[in-house]
């Protein structure tokens, strides 16, 4: 407003040095109208051109060649390409978070998580060094990555729950970005069944903060939840690299040639419907493989040995055991069985893209005898077929790949955190003066402030 009052100011001089009349209210409306217009013309050649200037890699989308099958991250809440600035915090760059990374001693080699079932922790960390989202610069960050290898720790004996509370709350205090935003534009990655729950004081520290996890129900066993759908992202488990190569040995056996109608490969763990399933294997042994495995000792059940069970049913059961997920429930696409879910409070993996009901059956956690069977017994083959064929498109998705890739779960671990970006980063510690500035409740410039708890 301020140059249109510039521009008829001028006019308005020049006029009146000719003794000329004074611009009319017509034609000061006529003039204003013209600039609203080139305005908004310009603003929309400005979106036309940069949206038909991003890559076509920018945005994702998957399509089947067998009746259609299409997936694709919906402008609406994303966005139509990724724009999106992540910071990562260095190792030696906070006091403790080599602890949470490497244990107390610093021993805990990052190779040594990499692999099972908390491999994320690892896998996407390493991603994000060398991903095209990351920036440099703090200022300039829509989020903040905080690496921490804490659960791969933990199970090493590198930390025990207390000084894993301890070592959070520490390296959190020393975080000036995380106290302006109350932490709620830093992401943290917990890949067990255990969750946010590993730090105790997630409740106070994280409630603001976006959680990669791929644990969506209660685990603490008091109902609550540290899983938020407003600003957390349930992520794939992490599938055994050996599973997710093309090349891989474990080749899918024809529906055919399939012993079993289902199997559940897993420890019972004392679950009333994981024990419920070992005895419904021994009723209808030719229809269920329900082994009481071992994976320790000298009846281990090896990796490659698994994988050969796996991939013998036509059906994969995925029972919830300590939590509601279970990685069984990702291995089934690569041996190309169909998942039975059976987990009532299960939460999954970019669900505003894929069309669950498409690519596996999902049952009620008490429905695990012979009606459970004889339900899967009557699928016929065609249908089975086109369940798995639908699968086959998407589990991409579930391979821990760069974001370059045209798909995998780097790629939509970004489309979801891009609709998680939000421009109110400010928190109860952060006030402002006139001039813009950002100080703390004792007026300290943001770089100044000081860590609001004392270090433990």
């Amino acid at each position: 407003m301020g140059s249109n009052r510039s521009i008829f100011s001028s006019s308005s001089s020049h006029h009146h040095h000719h003794n000329t009349p004074l611009c009319t209210r017509f034609h000061q409306i006529g003039a204003l109208a013209l600039i609203a217009t080139t305005f908004f013309l310009t603003r929309l050649l400005d979106h036309r051109h940069s949206f038909s200037s991003s890559s076509s890699s920018s945005h994702f989308s998957l399509s089947t060649d067998d009746g259609g099958f299409p997936l694709s991250w919906p402008d609406r809440g994303y966005g139509s390409r990724l724009s999106l600035k992540i910071y990562v915090y260095e190792e030696q760059e906070i006091y403790g978070l080599t602890e949470l990374m490497r244990g107390r001693d610093g021993q805990i080699s990052p190779d040594s998580c990499v692999k099972g079932q908390w491999g994320t922790q690892v896998k996407i960390h390493r991603f994000l060094l060398e991903s095209g989202f990351r920036t440099l610069q703090k200022e300039e960050a829509d989020f903040f990555f905080v690496p921490s290898y804490v659960k791969c720790v933990r199970m090493m004996g590198g930390l025990n729950d207390k000084e894993i509370n301890k070592t959070y709350v520490k390296v959190l205090s020393q975080m000036p970005y995380f106290r302006r935003s109350g932490g709620r534009d830093h992401i943290f990655i917990f890949p067990s069944g255990a969750g946010a729950h590993l730090f105790r004081s997630w409740a106070t520290y994280l409630n603001r903060s976006i959680i990669l996890t791929p644990e969506g129900d209660r685990t603490d066993k008091r109902d609550t939840s540290a899983f938020n759908t407003w600003k957390d992202v349930i992520i794939p488990g992490n599938v055994d690299d050996e599973m997710t190569k093309f090349h891989t040995s474990v080749q899918p056996l024809p529906l055919s040639e399939r012993k079993y109608l289902a199997n559940f490969l897993g420890r019972a763990q004392g679950k009333i419907g994981r024990l419920q399933l070992v005895e419904l294997a021994k009723q209808f042994p030719d229809k269920l493989e329900s082994p009481e495995l071992k994976f320790s000792g000298p009846d281990k059940l090896g990796r490659a040995e698994y994988f050969q069970h796996l991939r013998n049913a036509k059906f994969c059961l995925s029972p919830r055991g300590e939590s509601s997920w279970t990685l069984r429930f990702y291995e089934s696409f690569f041996v190309e069985c169909v998942p039975v879910i059976l987990s009532d409070q299960v939460e999954l993996p970019f669900q505003n893209v894929i069309d669950y009901t498409q690519i596996s059956i999902k049952l009620p956690s008490t429905y695990m005898g012979a009606e459970l069977l004889a339900y899967l017994q009557a699928i016929p083959d065609e249908e089975i077929e086109r369940m798995i064929a639908r699968g086959r498109q998407i589990r991409c998705l579930w391979v821990y790949a760069s974001e370059n890739e045209p798909c995998s779960a780097m790629r939509g671990i970004m489309w979801e955190l891009q609709r998680k970006v939000r421009r109110f980063h400010q928190s109860a510690e952060t006030f402002w003066l006139h001039n813009g500035s950002i100080v703390n409740r004792n007026l300290v410039d943001f770089h100044g402030w000081k860590p609001p708890v004392p270090l433990p």
